[in-house]
């Protein structure tokens, strides 16, 4: 595992940097939670709180580091993102605990996050609903887990042969949710009532094995009266939001359309 984050972090450290900003500072939260909150401007933006994704058991602050520089930029908004427990150390639920109590902390006007982030980013809106708490006024899921049972056509269908495998995402949910009991009760597009979730951006990949349960999760929150925003990508791999902009035109033309839905989105909630 430590061989597995390593070569993660190296990959990252050998990207550009991303834009400068007015301020980047390393900070702690609640129960010592490293945290990173970039500024782009001196004057206060809206907050978005930003959980990286990595199967739930590689990323961390520095492999997102691009990404959420370019997020804060382009969107005009701070970010604080959260450097959360990661399994197999720290199973289910360790990750969405710390991620609910960011939220609670900072009382951000969105959360966000890509692919395992992404996920963490929902069950933390669930939690904070279901104990009657405040939550952010939007979350941006970027080809999110929603499903940990693995049971979506895409996962057969896109799972070879593009950028995330079906074997690998089975063995990084089982570290994850050890116990296959767990994985229903703790997938979001299997809860029972999705009304009073945040205001919805969802964005999948047409070759991504996730993409189907992105899409369904949309579709579930549209209904349940949530106003969502969804587009799937065509063309595009999971994980294009991670530095594809730099190796292609068709993920830095997504990107942008990202950056746009954010900027859109964050001034309705001002």
């Amino acid at each position: 595992m430590s061989e597995l984050r390593e070569g993660s972090r190296r990959r990252a450290a050998d990207r550009p940097q991303g834009p400068a900003l007015a301020r980047v500072e390393d900070l702690h939260g609640p129960d010592g939670l490293p945290l990173r909150h970039y500024r782009p401007s001196e004057q206060a933006r809206p907050l978005m709180v930003f959980a990286h994704g990595g199967a739930f058991v590689i990323g961390d602050l520095e492999t997102h580091d691009r990404t959420c520089r370019r997020i804060a930029h382009a969107c005009d908004v701070e970010v604080l993102a959260i450097d959360y427990r990661r399994a197999p150390e720290h199973p289910y639920p360790a990750a969405v605990e710390d991620v609910t109590a960011v939220l609670r902390w900072a009382r951000p006007a969105a959360v966000a996050g890509d692919s395992a982030g992404g996920y963490l980013a929902t069950m933390a809106c669930l939690r904070l609903r279901d104990a009657g708490e405040p939550v952010p006024d939007l979350q941006i899921l970027i080809c999110p887990n929603t499903d940990l049972t693995l049971s979506q056509p895409s996962i057969v269908g896109k799972g070879s042969g593009h950028s995330l495998d079906a074997d690998f995402l089975a063995w990084a949910v089982e570290l994850w949710t050890p116990d296959p009991a767990d994985r229903a009760p703790a997938s979001p597009l299997l809860a029972a009532d999705l009304s009073g979730m945040p205001d919805t951006l969802i964005v999948t990949a047409e070759h991504d094995a996730l993409r189907d349960e992105g899409d369904a999760y949309a579709r579930r929150l549209a209904q349940a009266g949530v106003h969502v925003t969804h587009r799937q990508e065509p063309g595009l791999e999971h994980g294009f939001i991670q530095n594809m902009d730099l190796t292609s035109a068709e993920a830095a033309a997504a990107h942008e359309r990202l950056f746009e839905d954010i900027r859109t989105l964050t001034r309705r909630s001002r």
